[in-house]
């Protein structure tokens, strides 16, 4: 009796023990599965990701009003023209030629970005009539006067940071309450920057870059960027406003842009510093 009672135990043990097996394995599957996908939605991928949205365009022409606020209101504007061209196995180029006022007219300001390296920036000064180099150490300055610093202007190629501190969350002000967004920090590597890190807002939708809050060498948060009003040109999302607030000074810029045009067949010539005088 005892025999046959222990057999018959055994064997209405037995489905319970595979349905602890099949549980372990189960779970087992489920940690894998929640690590790969924690891997495939890394920081570092997300910017991949906004950099593949908006690459292929070529080249790109836009006029645009860039207003500088002081902390009391006062404001002064200044009308631009921006020129830039994608390079396959490069940073982009770009270049930004002042029309007004007339103490600015004819400033033209190039940027070689590089995937690798420190970016490669000039400004010819038509009063002096010469190009003037903006050193690395140089960077973090202002740019013309206004709250964009002149690694601002670069172009954000992946490779010029590291990236941790993924999160999903609203995108917040002054964005819709229902946005959400993808937020992370990157960190530039050019050890001369002028931050620390970088917290990026990108939207989950499109992959636009929304918003970055800039923190400074002693960790301060100083600038915040938001960019408005986006449109879309074929397959390229454009913000057609810039704003960069400065938290410690209360300064703000505001950069509106309009006439987009792709496609004008810039070429790498038009982009060097021996042809920066003719722009004037």
């Amino acid at each position: 009796m005892l025999n046959y009672k222990t057999t018959a135990l055994q064997k209405y043990l037995r489905p319970a023990r595979w349905a602890v097996k099949s549980l372990a394995l189960s779970s087992l599957f489920v940690a894998l599965s929640v690590q790969v996908n924690a891997e495939v939605l890394s920081a570092e991928h997300i910017a991949q990701r906004v950099d593949a949205a908006d690459s292929g365009w070529q080249d790109e022409e836009v006029k645009a009003r860039m207003t500088l606020y002081a902390a009391d209101g006062r404001s002064v504007s200044r009308e631009i023209r921006s020129r830039s061209l994608e390079v396959s196995d490069d940073g982009d180029r770009s270049l930004v030629v002042f029309d007004q006022p007339l103490d600015v007219k004819g400033t033209v300001f190039l940027t070689h970005t590089h995937d690798v390296g420190n970016d490669d920036q000039w400004l010819f000064l038509p009063a002096l009539k010469r190009t003037k180099r903006i050193a690395s150490s140089n960077r973090s300055g202002p740019f013309m006067g206004s709250e964009f610093a002149y690694e601002d202007i670069s172009s954000e190629e992946v490779s010029r940071y590291t990236y941790d501190d993924l999160r999903s969350a609203a995108c917040g002000e002054p964005f819709a309450a229902e946005r959400q967004c993808h937020i992370y920090n990157r960190y530039p590597v050019d050890k001369s920057s002028g931050y620390t890190r970088q917290q990026v807002y990108v939207d989950q939708e499109h992959y636009r870059l929304l918003k970055v809050d800039y923190y400074d060498r002693k960790n301060s948060h100083q600038k915040t960027l938001t960019r408005n009003d986006y449109q879309k040109f074929g397959n390229y999302w454009r913000a057609n406003q810039w704003v960069m607030q400065n938290h410690l000074n209360q300064k703000k810029t505001v950069v509106e842009w309009s006439d987009w045009k792709f496609s004008s067949g810039f070429q790498l010539r038009d982009f060097e510093r021996s042809a920066l005088s003719r722009y004037r």
